[in-house]
C-alpha cells in the first residue's frame, strides 16, 4: 500500500478512538517507552496482554453463553486455535472434529453475539501472543515474570455486582483497554526499529475492530443507552493513564520521575 493511502486510512481508523478516549498517552510514557533499554520489559509486557485479552474474552464465553453447570467443562484456551475461521453468520465449529465431551458443551453454547465475536477476538489475541513470542526469541529476549501495571484492576473495581450490569461494565472495560492498545501502538510505532514499527501497524485494524465489538455488545447487553456509563469508565481511564506510575507497561500511567 502506498505510504500516503496507509497515513489516510490508519487516521479514519484512529479518529474514532481519540473521540473515545477521554486524554492521549502523556507524551512523557512516549519518552519512557521509546528508549532502548526498555524494549524487553515492553515486549513482555505486550505477550501478556495478548494472553489476559484472551482469558478475558474466554471468560466471558464460559459465563455467559454456558449454563451455569457447565461451565467449568469449556475447553481450554489451546482449543480457540485449532477452530477454522468464524464464518460471518455465526457458526462455531466450522468443520473441526471435536471430542465427544467437547462437542456436547459446544452444542449448548449459546449461539449469541458474544461468543461469535469473542471466539474471533480469542483466536486472534493468541495469534499475536505467539507473534510477539517469536519477535522476542530472534532478539533472545526471555519471557520471563513480569508485574502487571495497576490499570485493569482499578477498572475493574468499578464494576457493579448485579446483572447485565456487570457484564455492561466488563464489556465498556475491554472496549477501553483494547481503545487504549490501538492508540498506544499508533503513538509508539514510528519510534521503533522497522520490524516492530510494521508489526505494531498491523496489529492497529484488529485492535480497532475488537473495542468496537465491545462497546456494541455492550450496548446489546444494556437494552439502554450506555453513553453516562461510557463516559464514567472513561474519566477512570484517563485519571489511571495520567496518573504517577512506578513501573513502566503497555497500560501504566506517566513514568514516575518524567
Amino acid at each position: 500500500m502506498h505510504p500516503h493511502s496507509l497515513n489516510s486510512e490508519l487516521g479514519q481508523l484512529l479518529a474514532p478512538i481519540h473521540v473515545f478516549l477521554q486524554c492521549d498517552t502523556p507524551d512523557e510514557w512516549i519518552a519512557e517507552a521509546r528508549k532502548p533499554e526498555q524494549l524487553a520489559a515492553l515486549l513482555v509486557d505486550h505477550a501478556n496482554c495478548e494472553m489476559k485479552a484472551a482469558m478475558s474474552a474466554h471468560s466471558l464465553v464460559r459465563r455467559y453463553c454456558l449454563p451455569k453447570e457447565k461451565r467449568k467443562l469449556l475447553p481450554n484456551l489451546d482449543f480457540y486455535k485449532t477452530l477454522d475461521a468464524l464464518p460471518e453468520k455465526g457458526e462455531v465449529l466450522g468443520k473441526q472434529t471435536l471430542l465427544d465431551e467437547n462437542r456436547r458443551v459446544f452444542d449448548e453454547l449459546a449461539k449469541n453475539d458474544l461468543l461469535v465475536k469473542m471466539v474471533r477476538l480469542i483466536q486472534e489475541e493468541l495469534h499475536h501472543f505467539e507473534q510477539v513470542l517469536e519477535i522476542m526469541a530472534a532478539r533472545n529476549i526471555e519471557y520471563s515474570s513480569l508485574s502487571a501495571s495497576g490499570y485493569a484492576r482499578g477498572l475493574l473495581q468499578h464494576v457493579r455486582t448485579h446483572e447485565p450490569a456487570a457484564i455492561v461494565d466488563r464489556l465498556i472495560i475491554g472496549a477501553y483497554i483494547e481503545a487504549r492498545s490501538c492508540e498506544r501502538f499508533a503513538r509508539l510505532a514510528p519510534y521503533l526499529d522497522e520490524e516492530l514499527n510494521r508489526f505494531y501497524i498491523s496489529l492497529l485494524r484488529s485492535e480497532a475492530r475488537h473495542y468496537q465489538d465491545y462497546l456494541t455488545l455492550a450496548a446489546d447487553y444494556s437494552g439502554q443507552n450506555i453513553d453516562e456509563r461510557v463516559a464514567f469508565f472513561g474519566a477512570r481511564e484517563a485519571e489511571l493513564i495520567q496518573a504517577p506510575d512506578e513501573v513502566l507497561r503497555f497500560h501504566s500511567g506517566v513514568p514516575v520521575g518524567s
